[in-house]
């Protein structure tokens, strides 16, 4: 029985061409970026020609991209960085009631040292309006952190109309675009975004390896000390290969994109069609029409997510609850719950599927076969 992977919002395969450069440059490229002779400059130039990769693919400048060890790393920076920078102007956070752990906790931590942090609601539909954002802002607001594409339902929030709000009453703006980086286009004038936060595991390059943007002018402290890597922003030595592989995936997403989104819309629509050819009951959790394409999450009436996800892994299909960083423990949906309410169903019997390169058509509507028989068992 051949393994289908339905989880690429949790972590994406290696791209070949990724792997490939990856490889060249680790058996060449082993200087210190910091160091000053030719083999430290080698290094040194290959780091900056992935900087300038990435920084063109938000339309920002390279001394604006900051190369961290993740996804949460940076939004780490981002918020701590931002908060103990502007203390003296105020303790008061905004974020949303659907964001991923990283901010999550990291938000909680602000709390425990003295910041006020608002969490501004969201309803069924899984987007908030802008204008219930403005109504937190008060004289002590420093940060507005709101997440561009939500990592469990793919739902898409109005990050330029926040931008603005933001921009008018001189707060700083960070979004995560963990999940955004790739399936939409990103301009960060635009968006008016000062901090933005980017995986390269997200986008088919390796994992242990992300990024933060930070708009000229932006006032922050670093979170971690030591050398004068980054210029001066982020200490200790760059994992360079790793950063490499970061520049060619980001090459490889600019060249294949529209194709590729046009690929993702195309295996979710034949998966929900397959579904729906195979009598499944369902509900798609968010608005489906402010949804990447590469995102769906779903709810079975009748059954129960970690029953689900346990058979389905015997079937073959690897899909997730949501985030990976709770697959391990099973637990309740915050998204859905701030959704939804504790009490709905859907928060216990909601499974995300995310489409990726690998897959085909064919393994859309086997999945939906295999989804019917289990559905079929564990609810008779």
């Amino acid at each position: 029985m051949r393994s289908i992977y339905l989880d690429h919002a949790a972590t994406t395969p290696l791209d070949p061409q990724v792997n490939k450069v990856m490889y060249e440059h680790a058996e060449k490229i082993y200087g210190n970026p910091s160091s000053v002779h030719g083999f430290g400059r080698e290094a040194r130039k290959h780091i900056d020609e992935a900087r300038k990769i990435l920084a063109r693919s938000i339309q920002a400048r390279d001394t604006e991209i900051v190369f961290t060890s993740s996804g949460t790393e940076a939004i780490n920076y981002a918020l701590q960085g931002i908060a103990q920078s502007q203390a003296n102007k105020g303790k008061h956070v905004i974020t949303s009631n659907q964001k991923h752990q990283a901010t999550l906790h990291t938000m909680e931590y602000l709390e425990s040292i003295g910041y006020d942090v608002s969490y501004v609601q969201t309803d069924e539909t899984g987007r908030m309006n802008p204008k219930d954002v403005e109504k937190y802002i008060t004289d002590e607001t420093i940060l507005v952190s709101i997440m561009m594409v939500n990592n469990e339902t793919g739902v898409i929030q109005p990050i330029q109309e926040i931008g603005s709000i933001c921009a008018d009453e001189n707060i700083y703006f960070h979004t995560d675009a963990v999940q955004a980086f790739g399936p939409l286009d990103i301009d960060v004038d635009t968006l008016k975004v000062d901090l933005l936060t980017i995986s390269a595991h997200k986008v088919n390059g390796p994992k242990g390896v992300g990024a933060l943007f930070i708009k000229e002018g932006t006032t922050i402290d670093s979170i971690l000390f030591g050398g004068d890597q980054e210029r001066k922003r982020r200490a200790g030595t760059e994992n360079v290969i790793g950063i490499v592989g970061f520049g060619q995936a980001v090459k490889q997403l600019e060249k294949n994109r529209e194709e590729a989104q046009h690929h993702y819309a195309t295996c979710k629509e034949t998966f929900l069609t397959a579904l729906r050819k195979e009598n499944v009951s369902f509900h798609i959790n968010g608005d489906a029409a402010e949804q990447i394409d590469g995102t769906v999450n779903v709810s079975f009436p009748g059954t129960q997510t970690e029953s689900m996800l346990m058979n389905m892994d015997l079937e073959g299909i690897a899909a997730s609850s949501g985030s990976a960083c709770t697959a391990g423990t099973v637990e309740d949906s915050h998204v859905l719950t701030a959704m939804y309410g504790s009490e709905s169903d859907r928060v216990k019997n909601s499974i995300r599927f995310s489409f990726g390169r690998g897959n085909t058509p064919e393994e859309m509507k086997e999945a939906a076969s295999r989804m019917a028989a289990i559905i079929e068992r564990i609810t008779n």
